[in-house]
């Protein structure tokens, strides 16, 4: 009991450090998600910090940083976003958030894939796996850079979007490259179909379940006119979505999206007072502010666990990899599409930021698995710099395109 209430103290230290560092960055006007992730690093860099190293040992632990993300937090993360997007404007964009969601994914899946494979000389297995993480987008920072600077809510809408549904169909593909896709391989045709079945299974699946428990919930809420209740629901419309579609071994980001969409559209038209929409904002704006100032802060403390000694000319191969990939994907799944000048794209591709979904995901690969340590080294630079190299010269790219001021 002492030693658990030893490592809350710690954990609140680190909190206070979080919430500091976010207040600063707001009064300088800079993404909160980069300063996080610097501070995080140079905590992490430090050998002994009588204070905090218990709490850096225990959070950076693989299984204990990648369930706090993907079990605790992307629930949340994921069900705020779809109460905040309008429904009608994600519509008015559906073509370039499902070009870039479906067809770039793949691509992006594909072209890394192969090229870490033949370029990198990663094992075809962890070459995939890879790919699948780097598939991934994390639009935080980039939406905080966008209001800041005034660029048209059109750009905010398209990466969200994107970044929704593709994190869904990212950890699909993650799942069947660390899990089956040799054996897929060893089968041929057979295989593919196999593979086309399981990725169909898994995010139809989850989208029924969405729909359901979307629905359920949507019918509860018209039964009251009480705010603290109906927040309440949509905590066990989240997690409740995401833990059911895991355990019938479906996709709980999907389901997730889907249950928060018809939930934060049909539910808010037809059982929420005016009341009750603004505190349901209120109350998960406040705990995704504290959901992602801890995720940011482990990204940067996970450096401890890294080992780059040696490594790097893979890792700078990695990274020049995934923007390639980013930008041939980008321009070859929306290049039909007139309504998005060439500016745009150039924005969208250099704005496809990846995050901790990516390296929580690298983390729960099992001990065992060929390639697993190098996975998660050039996983974790490739976020680093994503997060801190395209975070920061996101600003100047937005003035160069004469982008901002935008509304």
């Amino acid at each position: 009991m002492e030693e658990f209430h030893h490592v809350f103290i710690q954990l609140l230290v680190l909190l206070v450090i979080a919430i500091t560092v976010i207040a600063i960055a707001k009064k300088l006007e800079e993404p909160a998600s980069i300063a996080l992730v610097l501070v995080g690093l140079v905590l992490g860099s430090i050998d002994e910090l009588p204070l905090l190293e218990g709490a850096e040992q225990f959070i950076t632990q693989s299984e204990v940083f990648q369930a706090i993300i993907i079990s605790l937090f992307l629930p949340i993360l994921l069900g705020d976003a779809t109460l905040k997007m309008p429904f009608g404007d994600l519509w008015k964009e559906k073509q370039v958030v499902l070009s870039l969601a479906f067809g770039g994914t793949f691509l992006s899946f594909l072209i890394i894939g192969l090229g870490a494979h033949y370029l990198l000389n990663l094992p075809l297995a962890a070459a995939f796996s890879f790919a699948a993480l780097m598939s991934a987008t994390d639009p935080i920072s980039v939406i905080s850079i966008f209001k800041s600077l005034g660029v048209k809510k059109k750009m905010s809408t398209i990466m969200e979007g994107e970044s929704l549904f593709n994190d869904g169909i990212a950890v699909v593909l993650f799942k069947i490259a660390t899990l089956y896709l040799l054996t897929y391989i060893e089968l041929g045709w057979e295989g593919l179909g196999q593979g086309i079945w399981m990725f169909v299974k898994f995010s139809l699946g989850g989208a029924i379940v969405g729909l359901i428990l979307g629905y359920f919930f949507s019918q509860i809420i018209r039964l009251y006119d009480d705010y603290p209740l109906e927040i309440a629901f949509s905590a066990l419309l989240f997690f409740g979505s995401y833990f059911i579609a895991e355990e019938f071994h479906f996709s709980g980001v999907i389901a997730v999206v889907i249950g928060g969409f018809v939930f934060g559209d049909y539910g808010a038209k037809i059982g929420m007072s005016d009341q009750t929409k603004t505190n349901i904002n209120t109350f998960w704006d406040v705990v995704t502010l504290i959901a992602n100032s801890l995720i940011f802060l482990m990204v940067g403390l996970e450096i401890r666990n890294i080992d780059f000694t040696g490594k790097w000319w893979l890792i700078i191969g990695a990274i020049l990899l995934v923007l390639v990939g980013r930008i041939l994907a980008l321009f070859i799944s929306t290049g039909w599409i007139k309504t998005i000048s060439r500016k745009e794209r150039i924005l969208m591709n250099w704005g496809g930021l990846r995050g901790s979904l990516s390296i929580a995901l690298a983390l729960s690969i099992s001990p065992d698995f060929n390639g697993r340590e190098t996975i998660l080294l050039l996983t974790f630079s490739v976020v680093l710099f994503s997060l801190i190299v395209q975070g920061i010269s996101l600003k100047p790219i937005i003035k160069m395109l004469g982008m901002a001021g935008n509304k």
